[in-house]
């Protein structure tokens, strides 16, 4: 049913695809037919971060940036589900056209530019969904606030979400938003992560819970740089890190049509790359945080090979677009197997 579905959606532009694809699926939830799309995923709920998910299959963040289909995604099967990326303001993000489709990899580039209605509606939508499992709310920068000033959009979004999110995401590391990557290292990213957990304790102390917040890395470091923010992160005692966001490679699509666009790419090309940091993470945090396994998880083996390398959980982008909601169940399906 997908695949039909899929070469329908395939005439459009890449964006236009993504657009109707949510309407079809909020559709089909108000209909009560979102759960006839795909396999019923088998719940084997685990703990990470403090939390509980269902099953270790998440969506990832990029997909419902404004929190529009939340209970339709949930319906699908998917385990926790990461809305966002979301800024203090309403912005349009980059020109179009600015998602492109690299079929003969299935990948995707994409140069959206953190495109969304702003916190607070994203906040209402979430206020008003029925979904019972897990949400992560990712949030960014403006695109025209300083780097030097990001730390004040990171705060504003903080404390505008925490009541509403099961964790919080913090992306640092989207090729798109000029300068956004630098927060990654050195001195802007230890005070990032020091504004960060002073403001978790104040919202704790509020609130009366611990939201956890994790940290979204890009692909794109060297083993010496990966290895400093696993410290860096341990050291400020963050809850966890999502490895990671699209890549600015281009070596797998190289000659290829769209190859040559501005942006992230993300999908199979990108699959290796991010299960090898989830490795080095792993490798240096020793189990003291849990990492999020997200970048090219496009079939059972893939999902499997970021839970070997140490990740906890997985998410889908990319592989979703491709293979449709049935990679929901394969994909939990190998994280069980890596259990027994």
């Amino acid at each position: 049913m997908y695949q039909l579905g899929r070469k329908l959606l395939f005439c459009l532009s890449a964006e236009n695809a993504h657009d109707m694809a949510l309407e079809m699926i909020a559709a089909g939830q108000r209909l009560g037919m979102t759960g006839l799309m795909a396999p019923k995923v088998p719940s084997r709920p685990r703990q990470v971060m403090g939390l509980t998910f269902d099953n270790p299959v998440g969506l990832a963040a990029g997909m419902d940036k404004d929190a529009d289909c939340i209970d339709g995604m949930g319906a699908l099967g998917f385990g926790h589900v990461e809305l966002g990326t979301v800024t203090p303001r309403p912005q349009p993000g980059n020109p179009k056209p600015r998602a492109f489709r690299i079929p003969e990899r299935n990948a995707l580039v994409n140069r959206m530019g953190f495109n969304n209605k702003g916190v607070d509606h994203l906040v209402e939508n979430v206020r008003k969904c029925n979904y019972k499992g897990v949400i992560g709310i990712n949030i960014g920068k403006n695109f025209d606030t300083p780097v030097e000033d990001a730390n004040s959009d990171y705060q504003i979004c903080l404390r505008k979400v925490y009541a509403h999110a099961g964790y919080v995401a913090v992306n640092l590391s989207s090729p798109n938003t000029p300068g956004l990557r630098k927060l990654q290292y050195g001195d802007a990213l230890k005070s990032l992560l020091d504004m960060l957990k002073q403001e978790q304790a104040a919202l704790a102390e509020r609130y009366g819970r611990k939201v956890p917040i994790a940290i979204k890395i890009a692909p794109d470091m060297t083993e010496e740089e990966i290895a400093g923010i696993a410290r860096e992160l341990m050291a400020y005692e963050l809850d966890g890190v999502i490895a990671t966001n699209t890549t600015l490679s281009r070596d797998a699509v190289l000659g290829l049509p769209n190859a040559q666009e501005q942006g992230g790419l993300s999908g199979a090309p990108l699959s290796d790359r991010s299960t090898e940091v989830i490795q080095l993470l792993s490798d240096e945090l020793s189990g003291k945080l849990p990492i999020i396994g997200v970048g090219g998880v496009m079939d059972a083996r893939t999902a499997a090979d970021k839970i070997k390398a140490g990740a906890s959980l997985v998410q889908l982008y990319s592989g979703f677009i491709y293979k449709g909601p049935a990679l929901i169940r394969e994909a939990a399906e190998a994280v069980y197997s890596c259990d027994r």
